[in-house]
């Protein structure tokens, strides 16, 4: 009698435990709906004040969405027998594009360490900091580059300074989240023994949580400065050098120098899926032997 009273209990409780499933099931269903709702609403909602507030309609210009790239292409397929001599012409200021990207990337990567370091709970130099230094980081990474750049441009003048200066503190910023990440699931076993013998907290970071983390900070280093390759050429539009800024220059004079346009975003692209191809290899190797 005790058996089948406890299978019935069981049930019973198996029973309740479906009801309350499907329960929570219809109400994120229900959620997710109203959600989808209102997200869609915005969407048209702000569409339509945007469009209202245009000097022309969206709707009306859509049509000469290709009327450029056209253009471009046009021309270039006139006058290809240029685009070589073009992209050598633009050769070295597609260098100075990558020569920022990549200070940007080493000086914002070595800030970015201490700083993830710092923001580590169980690393930590000042624990009572560590709020603190989360900040900084949220602060640099919410900043967009070309905000900073602008500011910089306006203090210190155009050129590719201000550009690796703003592309650096946001690499700072977002390289330091994805560290202190890392950092979270390095072991306490070295560090703790390192701690032992008396040794302070830079060699206790040096020798007991660097080694364990570093692939993984390369993998990630690797793959910023593809993005910073490619912000430095946005950048270049705002007069911080580079080759975004002949290619500025060379939309401001229109037909006639659209053959210089297209060498530029052969080069700009080649230089792209190049760097692509060459750190997302390296990657996969330091992640695969980390």
């Amino acid at each position: 009698m005790s058996d089948l009273t406890a299978g019935q209990a069981g049930v019973a409780r198996i029973g309740d435990v479906q009801a309350a499933y499907m329960a929570m099931t219809r109400r994120k269903r229900a959620y997710g709906t109203v959600m989808l709702v209102v997200f869609i609403a915005l969407m048209v909602s702000g569409f339509r004040v945007a469009d209202g507030r245009n000097a022309g309609g969206f709707w009306d210009g859509i049509g000469n969405i290709f009327q450029f790239p056209g253009e471009v292409l046009a021309e270039a397929g006139e006058k290809i027998a240029n685009l070589p001599g073009l992209m050598w012409k633009f050769l070295p200021s597609l260098i100075e594009t990558i020569n920022i990207a990549a200070a940007a990337t080493l000086l914002g990567a070595i800030v970015a360490v201490v700083l993830s370091l710092l923001s580590t709970r169980g690393l930590a130099k000042w624990p009572r900091l560590v709020g603190l230094f989360r900040r900084v980081m949220d602060v640099l990474r919410a900043v967009p580059e070309i905000v900073i750049a602008l500011v910089l441009i306006f203090v210190l003048g155009g050129g590719p300074v201000p550009a690796m200066i703003a592309i650096a503190l946001h690499t700072a910023g977002a390289l330091g989240k994805l560290f202190s990440e890392v950092n979270e699931n390095a072991s306490l076993k070295p560090v703790e023994g390192l701690h032992s013998v008396g040794a302070g907290w830079g060699q206790r970071m040096w020798l007991g949580v660097i080694p364990q983390v570093a692939p993984n900070y390369l993998s990630y280093a690797l793959l910023r400065f593809e993005i910073n390759i490619r912000a430095s050429a946005i950048l270049g539009f705002v007069g911080s050098g580079g080759i975004g800024y002949d290619l500025k220059n060379a939309f401001s004079w229109g037909q006639g120098r659209y053959d210089e346009v297209a060498a530029i975003f052969l080069l700009l692209f080649g230089a792209i899926v190049f760097f692509d191809q060459l750190s997302g290899r390296y990657r996969n190797k330091m992640i695969g032997g980390a």
